[in-house]
């Protein structure tokens, strides 16, 4: 009989997943530790998202090594550990913990871990995720609930401070089938399965919200940054319009502080976040749509097109137009 979350999967994921790699083979027959080159280019153990992902990448899952003891690491991206068969034992911080099949657990970039040999029947699915992929979904999510303080506190925390969050949702069926989609989408890609793993990945947050009572354990108590939150989605839902003044007149701030609290927060100021968000999205209409330069500088809020197309450079290393050439080649 199958468990609750199973009926998505795919009978040939699991055999797949099982099949020992040429690193595990390499572990088996030398005895050797983790090859470190594969990991990090740094002295310290921080492994890079350079090393797993392509610039363009935001999103990416990667089978865990079995066969040996993982030594106690960092990252340079927000990690999701998740168990699709057998369990995971690993020293986070201070606490060890014991994940089964069909459990997560977010870690920050910041958090030291290390993890416990894994048998050949434990797979372990790591989701390598590059911290900006978050700030869109802030216009998704409320200000006062443990995940958005974790992403917020992940993506734009200066005091370094390690954090994690361990969801026992074996039983949620709706998270296995969402954790299940987006696995088959980054791992068996089709056309336009990079939008719809970040589709997926979105609806998986929001499930998470919706089921933030099976969080078995945090590590330190978690900052409700309101100001930020509530400036992020000011920034996500009126970027074309958006300025310092009318937010700091929504939020009841001076703008002058307020300026000072996002650059202190964020280390970016007002300015910067809005340019970064009509940017991204400017080149997602060059993408997506066949609507003109001109337009598409208005639509995102920007009336001066030689100015447009001079930060759009400077971003991207294209102006709008050869850019949006640069795709049909």
């Amino acid at each position: 009989m199958k468990a609750r979350g199973e009926k998505q999967r795919m009978p040939d994921l699991l055999e797949e997943l099982m099949e020992i790699t040429d690193e595990e083979q390499a572990l088996l027959e030398q005895n050797k530790e983790v090859l470190r080159d594969i990991y990090t280019s740094q002295a310290n153990f921080i492994i890079e998202s350079e090393k797993f992902l392509s610039k363009e990448k935001m999103i990416m899952v990667r089978k865990h090594t079995r066969f040996i003891d993982f030594p106690k690491h960092k990252h340079n991206y927000i990690e999701i550990n998740y168990v699709y068969n057998g369990s995971l034992t690993q020293k986070v911080g201070n606490e060890t913990i014991t994940l089964k099949k069909g459990e997560l657990l977010f870690l920050n970039q910041h958090i030291e871990h290390e993890i416990s040999a894994c048998a050949k029947e434990d797979i372990i699915l790591n989701f390598i995720i590059q911290p900006q992929f978050f700030e869109f979904i802030f216009s998704y999510l409320s200000s006062n609930n443990i995940i958005s303080d974790f992403l917020i506190n992940s993506i734009y925390n200066n005091t370094q401070s390690g954090q994690f969050l361990y969801f026992a949702v074996a039983e949620v069926e709706e998270i296995q089938e969402l954790l299940e989609k987006i696995i088959v989408e980054i791992m068996k890609p089709s056309f336009l399965s990079d939008s719809t793993s970040k589709l997926y990945m979105g609806l998986l947050l929001l499930n998470l919200i919706k089921h933030s009572d099976k969080i078995a354990q945090t590590k330190e108590e978690l900052s409700q940054p309101y100001i930020l939150v509530e400036s992020l989605k000011y920034i996500e839902e009126r970027y074309p319009t958006a300025s310092l003044f009318e937010l700091a007149e929504m939020l009841h701030q001076p703008h002058y502080s307020l300026s000072k609290y996002i650059k202190k927060a964020t280390k970016f100021t007002f300015k910067e976040l809005l340019q970064e968000k009509r940017l991204s999205k400017a080149k997602e209409l060059l993408e997506s749509t066949k609507l003109s330069v001109t337009s598409i500088a208005e639509q995102v809020g920007y009336d001066n097109i030689s100015y447009f197309y001079r930060i759009f450079k400077n971003k991207y290393g294209y102006t709008p137009k050869k850019y949006r050439e640069h795709l049909s080649n």
